[in-house]
Order: C-alpha cells, then sequence, then structure tokens
C-alpha cells in the first residue's frame, strides 16, 4: 500500500520527467501527503485541462476512458508508418507465380495421361480385335442355334398337324415322307398287265360299252332339244335371255367312254336381249391375279352402246309365271315398285353364278312342266348341288343320266365360261359367285379330234386313256364304299396328261401294239405329276399348242396354271390322293383281269384272234 499521495506523486513526477511540461500527462494537484480529501482538482498534463477531483469510483473511470483514448492514438495506422506495406504486391506475385505452376502442371499431367492412354491402347489393341472375333462367333454360333430351334419347332408343328389329321383307314405309309421319291422304281415296281391281257379287256371290257354310248346320246340329244324348244316358247324374244343349241362335250363326244353309267355333258349358251350384251373377263392373264382366281373369269352386263343398264322389264307384257332374266315382275310377296335382279350380283354389274343357276334351274322346271304329257317318263335332278344335273328315269327303273350347263361364249371363240362343273377337284376354295369358271372342253375336243387325223390307224392314245379311267372310276367306287375321303385325282387330269404327252410323242409311238407302253407311260407321268405337287393346264400358258385351234392369245401368253395347286395347301386331301393312285395300281391286275373273265366265251374268242392280228 503506498502512502497517501503516492499517485499524485508518481504521475507529477512522471511529468517532470519530460521535460517540466505538463503536456500529454495526467496529475493531481494538492499538496502532498495532504490525504484525498486535500486534493483539489485534476489536471491533464497534455491538453492542460483540470477536472475538479472526485471521489477515487470516479477517478478510476475517467482514468479507463483516458487509456482507452490514448491506446487508440498510439494504434492509429496514420501515427506510425507501415514498414511491410510491400507484402500484399509480393503475394498477389507469389500467387501468380503459383497459379503459373499449377497451370504447368496441369498440362504435364495431361500429356503424361495421353501417353498413357495410347501406350494402353496399342497394348489392348489385340485383346480388343481378339474380343471381337470371339463375340462375332458368340453371334454366329447364337444365330445358328435360333435357326437349328426354329427349324426343330417347324418340323414339331408340321408333325403335330399330321398327327392331328389322324391316320386314314387302310392307308399305311400317310407320311409324305414314306412317299416315293423321284428316281426311285416307277409306279412302286407294280406291274401292269401284259399287252395282249390290256388288248383284250379294251376290246371287250370297254369298247362294248361304244354302241350304247351312241344310242344314248342320240335319245339324250333328241330329249333335250325338246326341253330347249319348249323353253324358249316360254321367253319373249324381245326382252328374255336368248338360249341357243346346246354343244356336246366330254368323253361321250370324244369316243373315249369308260365306265357306266354313261353320262353326256352338254353345255348351253345364252345371250342377253337387245339391246344388252356380255362382256367376258379372263383372270388368266397378267400376274396380278391371285393364285385363287386363276382359271376364273367374270362376265360383265352392259348395254352394246355402252349405256348403264336400265330395266326394260315393262316393254311387254311377262306371263304369270314368267320372270324377267334381268329383273323380277312385281309380285304381292315384294314391296309395291321394287324389283329383284335375278342375275347380277347385288350393287354389281358382274353375273351372279349362283343367280345364273338358280334362273335355270326354275326355267327347266317350268320347261319340263309344258311337255311332260308328251312322255313315258319322269325328268328329276340328279344332284341337288348341280342344279343342271338331270335324270330320266323310266317306269321300269332304268335311269339315264346327263349335265346341262348354262355357259357364256366368250367373244365368238370356243373358250367358255361355265357356271359350274359337275365335279370340281375335292378340297379347292369356293370362289366368288361372280367369279366363273373357264372351260377348255371345245378346245380339247378339237385337238383330240385334230391330233388323232396325225396318228396311225387304230392309234392307242383314247385306249389308254379309257383304260386309266376305267381303273380310277372303280378305284373311285370301291373307296367311296368304304367311307374313304374323296381322292383329288379325276378323269380331267389323266386326259390332261395324255394331250402332254400326245405333243412331246411322235405319231408313230401311238400305234396299238405299243398300248402297253403308252399306258404304263400315261401313268408313270401322272406320278411324277403327284410327287412333284405339279401338272400344268394343257392351255392356260402353253405356247406349243397347235395355232390352228384359235386360243385366245391372252389364254397364251397367260402364266402356266398348276393343277395340282391344292395339294401343296392341303396336305390331307394330297396323301389321300397318292394313296389311292397307287392302290389303283396294285388293284389294277386284278381289275382287268376280273371284267375280261366277264366277256361271254363267244366274244372272247373272237377277241383272241383280234389280239393276236
Amino acid at each position: 500500500m503506498s502512502a497517501p499521495g503516492s499517485l499524485e506523486f508518481f504521475l507529477l513526477s512522471q511529468a517532470e520527467d519530460t521535460g517540466g511540461s505538463r503536456k500529454g500527462q495526467w496529475g493531481w494537484v494538492g499538496p502532498r501527503g495532504s490525504g484525498d480529501k486535500c486534493i483539489r482538482e485534476v489536471w491533464c498534463v497534455t491538453c492542460g485541462l483540470s477536472v475538479p477531483r472526485k471521489p477515487p469510483a470516479m477517478a478510476l473511470g475517467l482514468f479507463r476512458v483516458c487509456l482507452v483514448v490514448v491506446t487508440a492514438i498510439v494504434n492509429h495506422p496514420l501515427l506510425f508508418p507501415r514498414e511491410n506495406a510491400t507484402v500484399p504486391e509480393n503475394d498477389q506475385e507469389i500467387i501468380r507465380k503459383m497459379q503459373a505452376h499449377e497451370e504447368k502442371m496441369q498440362l504435364e499431367r495431361l500429356r503424361l495421361e495421353e501417353e498413357e492412354a495410347q501406350m494402353a491402347a496399342e497394348k489392348e489393341a489385340p485383346e480388343q480385335v481378339a474380343e471381337e472375333g470371339q463375340q462375332q462367333q458368340e453371334t454366329l454360333a447364337l444365330n445358328l442355334w435360333t435357326t437349328l430351334c426354329m427349324i426343330l419347332f417347324l418340323i414339331i408343328e408340321v408333325w403335330r398337324q399330321d398327327h392331328l389329321d389322324g391316320p386314314l383307314p387302310e392307308c399305311p405309309g400317310g407320311d409324305e415322307d414314306e412317299l416315293p421319291v423321284l428316281g426311285s422304281a416307277p409306279l412302286r415296281g407294280v406291274t401292269l398287265p401284259s399287252q395282249a391281257m390290256l388288248g383284250h379287256f379294251h376290246e371287250h371290257g370297254i369298247r362294248g360299252t361304244m354302241a350304247d354310248a351312241a344310242r344314248t346320246r342320240e335319245f339324250v340329244e333328241g330329249f333335250v332339244d325338246d326341253l330347249l324348244g319348249a323353253l324358249r316358247k316360254l321367253c319373249n324374244q324381245d326382252t328374255d335371255m336368248e338360249v341357243e343349241d346346246f354343244i356336246g362335250v366330254g368323253s361321250m363326244y370324244e369316243n373315249w367312254p369308260a365306265d357306266r353309267p354313261l353320262l353326256c355333258h352338254l353345255f348351253v349358251p345364252f345371250t342377253p336381249p337387245e339391246p344388252y350384251r356380255f362382256h367376258p373377263e379372263l383372270c388368266c392373264s397378267g400376274r396380278s391375279v391371285p393364285l385363287d382366281r386363276q382359271g376364273y373369269g367374270q362376265v360383265k352386263v352392259g348395254r352394246a352402246d355402252g349405256d348403264p343398264l336400265g330395266c326394260i322389264c315393262g316393254k311387254t307384257k311377262l306371263g304369270e309365271d314368267m320372270l324377267c332374266l334381268l329383273h323380277a315382275k312385281q309380285s304381292g310377296a315384294q314391296p309395291c315398285g321394287e324389283m329383284e335382279d335375278l342375275l347380277c350380283a347385288p350393287e354389281s354389274p358382274y353375273l351372279d353364278t349362283m343367280r345364273v343357276m338358280k334362273w335355270f334351274q326354275t326355267a327347266l322346271t317350268k320347261a319340263w312342266q309344258r311337255i311332260a304329257h308328251k312322255f313315258d317318263f319322269d325328268l328329276a335332278f340328279g344332284q341337288l348341288d348341280t342344279p343342271g344335273s338331270l335324270k330320266i328315269m323310266f317306269r321300269s327303273g332304268k335311269a339315264i343320266p346327263f349335265n346341262l350347263i348354262p355357259v357364256i361364249q366368250s367373244d365368238n371363240s370356243d373358250l367358255h365360261f361355265v357356271s359350274h362343273l359337275p365335279r370340281e377337284l375335292s378340297g379347292e376354295t369356293p370362289a366368288s359367285s361372280t367369279d366363273w369358271l373357264l372351260s377348255f372342253a371345245v378346245f380339247e375336243q378339237h385337238f383330240l379330234r385334230i391330233t388323232s387325223k396325225g396318228l396311225p390307224e387304230g392309234a392307242c392314245h383314247l385306249s389308254c386313256l379309257q383304260i386309266a379311267s376305267f381303273l380310277l372310276s372303280k378305284q373311285s367306287g370301291m373307296e367311296g364304299a368304304c367311307g374313304l375321303g374323296a381322292s383329288g385325282l379325276s378323269t380331267y387330269h389323266l386326259k390332261t396328261a395324255l394331250m402332254h404327252l400326245l405333243l412331246s410323242r411322235k405319231a408313230s409311238d401311238w400305234k396299238a401294239a405299243q398300248l402297253h407302253s403308252r399306258l404304263q407311260e400315261l401313268l408313270c407321268f401322272l406320278e411324277k405329276s403327284l410327287l412333284e405337287k405339279k401338272l400344268l393346264h394343257f392351255f392356260v400358258g402353253n405356247r406349243k399348242v397347235p395355232e390352228a385351234l384359235g386360243l385366245p392369245e391372252a389364254v397364251r401368253r397367260a402364266e402356266p396354271l398348276n393343277l395340282f395347286r391344292p395339294f401343296v395347301l392341303q396336305r390331307g386331301l394330297y396323301r389321300r390322293t397318292v394313296d389311292s393312285f397307287y392302290k389303283m395300281l396294285e388293284n389294277a391286275p386284278t381289275l382287268v383281269s376280273e371284267y375280261s373273265l366277264r366277256v361271254p366265251s363267244s366274244q372272247a374268242s373272237l377277241s383272241t384272234k383280234a389280239v393276236v392280228l
């Protein structure tokens, strides 16, 4: 503890040590050693101010304030010079150098990384090539595996479809894989009867029907003349269709009827009344024709002057039971003023085959009712699905069937548009009702007649066709009796094959003594066509046909038509047809022998002499 007045003395002495000047210092003014109470004032030696002395607590606060002021003055930046003023400038330079060095290092690092990447790429290039080659091999193996899987799947699917079809009764070896291939033994090694046996069989087993065929043909033609005459009398020449004379076609008119019952096929052309006419359109020319419409055509009805269709029913008065062939007469069953088109398809200028057949069937019924009293027999329709199939039924029970088929002649040629056929290929997809079948029956008849003139006398070409047709007819009858499915083979296919052989063989190859060879060749040709599923139409697209026939140029230039195309689409039909064909060959010796034995002995002796000659 200092004595009273020591503080004042200390401050005053410090002020005096500065040269006696009171400026800048604080001191106590008062007598030294007089105690706190005798101090009168406090003065500042710096500014010369004097403050009355206060009690000690107040003095301490003033002292603290002065100390703060002094400290602020001493630390003021303007009081002392800044000796390190260049430091920030040096720092900026250092920072710039460091940044430049960092950029340089960055560039160096990038260069090193690039060199490293290049070295790595050079090192990995062979490995990458090898890896790509391995990937290609794996892809190829995967594609090969996928292809094999698809082939296996298709095989399984085909087998499944065959399995679902089920095996045919009494038809072993139905699978196509079991069928003989080309180059194997022809006709499965079946041996046909000898030349002598075939000649004897044809002379007395088949040729004997020729006399009956002539009588049957004469009787049917006479009756059809009367029937069509009655039909014409029912029609009005100015407003109704004009029915022309019939045309005989088929085996009965080509001199090769093979089996009973003898069946006449008669075409009945008809034309529209004036001023209308038919405009046939072929569908066999051009690549744009769908496959299912090849061999068909359409018949457009129009006026001769090109005007649109119009009804001419009102120009004349029809009978109560007569129908206009273009329109139906107003009846009580129809609304007043409405007329039904009987021949053209609805809202179409093309003839409808179904309506034509309905009209023809109705007209034949009315015509028969008109003349039925003149005959001692009845006339009935033979097949419901064939309107022109008729049957003359005698009281004795004997029947004579024949077919009347309404047709339209194409542009004054022998090509005809047929509304239906007596027997279409089994399994064929039905065509549109406006599609008419193209019939070359008259051309076929002319071709056989012209060809026969250039062949040796007694040529065997028709004999081959008769024997083959006879065997096919008997085989079809046996299969029908057993309840087997119908075969897709018909006599038309046999005739087509024969015409192809006639066009390719020399005339001297058709002598009567070569009946066995030509029959075997015909059957081999048919076998080859079956195995290939390809039998071309003889006229459509065949430019080897003689021009003397007058075949339309559009038919000659058309794409060839495959008659066995249904076999490609329908496997079940194809298997049945092939099996039926080989069974026919197997049964041929038995059938020839059996029907040869049925010949009376008197005729048999004569036939033996004929064979020897």
